[in-house]
């Protein structure tokens, strides 16, 4: 293909590229939610939807929306975008990707009498890396933000809401951002698969079918600590060595169970010296399938194995479930439309599954809610290594330009 065939690709890449730009820490992308780089990221976009056109603003929690009105002021909006927040160390295309899609679709539709209103949106909060919440951006829309999240500390024992009056934002406005179901028509998010499934199909795009239910839960074994060189090892009650034999427990059983996976992401081990056998150990547990029931009963299965570990090695063992969210199915014409739109530009899109969680887990509450998923090289995200190319940056805005302009009862 010519440069030329490929402009809305180069345009989308283009965009993105500026936006990787503005970050909280030189050297690498580390844009945290409420941060002096998101600030800056959203007054980008912001500058980047009236220049489409579209009448924008910041909302109370930060997220940056840009309206286009259809044949009539008022009508419900078609909602198109992502997010703008990323995590330490981030890749470029993880969130982004979707946003400036979502703002090239409206740069082509400029003009056009739709049916409906048009809106892009550049969420926030929706890596959940900085305050203890989740998806806090879009669940203001969907009127499920929990007011206690506000009072959530960072690591420099900042609060959000402290952050967010700083940033800008108006704590005591977001229950206001709420929307009613009426108001949406629909939410589509394009972004990046964060998997291997469409490389190894050799197709550059696929719709997404569900997205995972997701349980986390903070875990503490408790030995006994004592010294390393004078204790016999059959007369040991280590905290490491039991979380150890857990942690390869997690793993063979969410192997035993297709469709699932679980993690052990992180230990803290006390009191972590070298000469001192470990008297605690907390970690993480994340586990997620697609199927509700498969999710519960592999926590189920993880939770009795890590009791019957500590039973046997003389530890003691406790769970505390800090998050619990349902997987959510996405809507059924949405994603035929997605699929007729990208068959008739030739590709073969997959039906996939999505393991991680999106601003459209929200915005299902609100409304028909699809994504569909853009090939990555080697499936990597959350990393500077991630990669997309111009072409599938150009086929996945087609498509999801073919698929406004088909809800639209507009000609191609």
């Amino acid at each position: 293909m010519t440069e030329t065939s490929l402009r809305l690709g180069a345009r989308v890449m283009a965009l993105i590229d500026d936006l990787a730009g503005h970050t909280d820490e030189p050297g690498r992308l580390t844009r945290l939610y409420l941060s002096p780089a998101h600030r800056a990221t959203a007054e980008a976009v912001l500058d980047l939807m009236r220049a489409a056109g579209l009448s924008a603003r910041i909302d109370a929690a930060g997220t940056v929306v840009g309206r286009l009105e259809g044949r009539a002021p008022g009508l419900p909006a078609l909602v198109l975008g992502s997010h703008i927040d990323s995590v330490v160390d981030a890749g470029r295309y993880d969130g982004p990707l979707g946003v400036a899609a979502a703002l090239v679709v409206a740069e082509e539709l400029r003009g056009e009498a739709l049916p409906f209103a048009l809106e892009v949106v550049a969420f926030g909060d929706e890596e959940n890396v900085r305050f203890p919440t989740s998806l806090s951006t879009s669940k203001a829309w969907a009127g499920q933000y929990r007011s206690e999240w506000l009072e959530g500390r960072d690591a420099a024992g900042l609060t959000l809401r402290e952050a967010l009056v700083a940033f800008g934002g108006d704590p005591d406005g977001i229950p206001a951002l709420a929307r009613r179901p009426d108001e949406v028509a629909g939410y589509l998010e394009v972004h990046i698969e964060q998997g291997p499934a469409l490389e190894a199909a050799v197709q550059p795009v696929g719709v997404v079918s569900a997205i995972a239910g997701l349980t986390r839960a903070r875990c503490t074994v408790t030995g006994e600590a004592n010294h390393a060189g004078t204790v016999p090892m059959g007369m040991r009650r280590d905290a490491l060595a039991a979380a150890a034999e857990m942690a390869l427990a997690v793993e063979r059983l969410s192997e035993g169970m297709p469709g699932t996976v679980a993690t052990v992401g992180s230990l803290a081990v006390v009191p972590g010296a070298v000469n001192v056998i470990a008297g605690q150990v907390d970690f993480s547990l994340d586990v997620r399938s697609p199927v509700d029931p498969d999710r519960h009963g592999l926590f189920a299965a993880i939770q009795a194995e890590c009791r019957a570990i500590a039973q046997r090695r003389g530890v003691g063992f406790t769970s505390e479930t800090f998050m619990d969210n349902p997987a959510v199915g996405l809507d059924p014409g949405l994603r035929a439309g997605l699929d007729r739109a990208a068959r008739r530009l030739g590709f073969a899109p997959l039906p996939l599954p999505s393991g991680a969680t999106h601003d459209a887990v929200a915005m299902a509450a609100l409304g028909p809610s699809a994504m569909l998923f853009v090939r990555c090289r080697g499936g990597i995200s959350h990393n500077p290594a991630e990669s997309i190319t111009l072409e599938d940056a150009d086929a996945a805005t087609r498509v999801l330009l073919g698929t406004v302009r088909d809800l639209a009862g507009l000609s191609h």
